[in-house]
């Protein structure tokens, strides 16, 4: 269990980190989300024990990171945005070097070794030297020092920054396997990132929690049925005709015809209102079967622009 409680971090008269608190259970994968420079790293940095809070403190499994720092962070495995690798060792002489430094027994030292290259996908790299690896390699290789020791928590800061997209699609299906052996924390602007491998987002923006849900159900508190996508059996005048008199409805878009006889259409409300009960009525009058009605998720660019509070000014401008 991860526990912070009203972190907060000043540089001069600057808040980065704005009496922050959430909690996080054993084997969660948690995305924690916001723009740059909304305060994720200067949160994780502290988390991890790199940089002291101002005020507030961090629990990692019982153990205050100021307190008792070794052993909070004996708990943690981390992987900075920029790894931290030597370039002139090869993988199993840099992996070998890390196991010491973290004090893992000999015993036990090959063995964790090699079952952390099988699960991050890098035993066919074993014997090159860093510096010739590709970028996804490499950042498979920082996230196998961040494993060796068998902490209970990963903390990944921007993990796919630079990847290319097979190499992101590998590293989330990496990430989603550490999920069955630790809590995993995730750090990221991409907001789609999250959306593929954690089971809950916290929300960060100018140094505050904004919200903290599940990626389907910020989706789902959000969108209140303003946005459908409606099959109906009729003519797009039919359909513009029958909506015509409706003024909740606020914009129709069609979509072309994908069944005999019928159009798919996109209706938008005002943001706020549900709009099925008004599009039923609108086609019924004119005697225009609705086959289909389904609201439409908002992506979690929107949700983000939405739970902070900037969806207005976004539309605005674009």
């Amino acid at each position: 269990m991860i526990e912070v409680r009203k972190l907060t971090k000043h540089y001069g008269k600057h808040v980065a980190v704005d009496h922050v608190s959430f909690t996080i259970a054993d084997g969660e994968i948690v995305g924690f989300l916001g723009p740059n420079g909304a305060g994720k790293s200067t949160t994780m940095n502290i988390m991890t024990g790199y940089m002291a809070s101002t005020e507030g403190e961090v629990i990692i499994s019982g153990h205050n990171i100021l307190d008792e720092p070794e052993k909070a962070k004996s708990k943690i495995g981390y992987l900075p945005e920029q790894p931290p690798l030597y370039f002139d060792m090869k993988v199993d002489e840099y992996l070998n070097f890390v196991a010491e430094i973290k004090k893992v027994k000999s015993s036990q030292k090959k063995a964790m070794i090699e079952e952390i290259k099988e699960t991050v996908r890098i035993k066919d790299v074993s014997n090159r030297l860093i510096k010739n690896l590709s970028k996804g390699y490499k950042q498979r290789v920082g996230l196998a020092q961040a494993m060796i020791g068998n902490p209970e928590i990963i903390i990944l800061d921007e993990p796919t920054v630079g990847l290319d997209p097979k190499q992101i699609i590998e590293m989330r299906d990496v990430i989603k396997t550490l999920g069955n052996k630790h809590t995993v924390i995730l750090s990221s602007h991409i907001l789609s990132e999250v959306s593929a491998v954690c089971d809950r987002v916290i929300i960060i923006n100018k140094g505050k929690i904004v919200t903290s849900e599940t990626p389907d159900k910020l989706s789902n508190n959000l969108i209140q049925r303003s946005k459908l996508l409606s099959r109906i059996k009729g003519t797009e005048a039919e359909i513009k005709n029958a909506i015509a008199s409706f003024p909740l409805i606020k914009h129709v878009k069609i979509l072309g015809s994908k069944e005999c006889d019928t159009i798919d259409v996109l209706f938008e409300g005002d943001g706020h209102t549900d709009i099925r009960e008004s599009i039923f009525n609108a086609m019924s009058k004119s005697n225009l079967p609705v086959l289909t009605q389904q609201p439409l998720n908002l992506s979690l660019e929107e949700i983000f622009l939405e739970a902070t509070g900037e969806r207005n000014n976004y539309d605005k401008h674009n």
